[in-house]
């Protein structure tokens, strides 16, 4: 039996692959998307899909690229936000919960369109163009990010 999304303990969501993971949000409806994003689990399945992206990383991909990215990720039903750093350098990636660093690109925006970004389902240029990604900093990162990431794709 698959772990609830929704209903799952933090813990059961940091043991989910980072592959399947994104895998099972990519299969969502945008219903149950939705359902999942403003669920009590929204954090802690942020959380995880951060906490996924070191095995997700491509070192072969980044280059020499090094970079401090901020991902503030609005909505939560208290108000506030999921703040999270994502470091890129020497081949390496880190994440940590919080704002840590100065950034090189910083980008804002909603559970959904971050899901979409993860899960490269939408289209990184049109979403900031649109709105839905706010993007401070260096711009051909923000566009090129999510090629430096593994996912499994729908």
């Amino acid at each position: 039996m698959s772990t609830d999304l929704t209903t799952a303990t933090p813990e059961q969501l940091r043991e989910l692959p980072g592959p399947e993971l994104i895998s099972r949000l990519n299969e969502m409806s945008d219903t149950d998307l939705e359902a999942v994003l403003s669920s009590d689990n929204r954090s802690h399945l942020v959380a995880a899909i951060f906490e996924a992206m070191p095995a997700l990383f491509r070192a072969d991909r980044a280059g020499s690229i090094t970079a401090t990215t901020h991902w503030t990720i609005t909505e939560r039903a208290d108000g506030g936000s999921d703040d999270w750093t994502v470091r890129v350098a020497d081949g390496q990636c880190a994440v940590a919960h919080g704002h840590e660093g100065d950034a090189t690109l910083s980008l804002t925006m909603a559970p959904g369109p971050f899901v979409k970004l993860i899960t490269k389902s939408g289209n990184p240029v049109m979403m900031f163009m649109s709105g839905q990604v706010k993007a401070k900093g260096d711009l051909s990162l923000a566009a090129n990010f999510s090629n430096l990431f593994d996912t499994v794709q729908g």
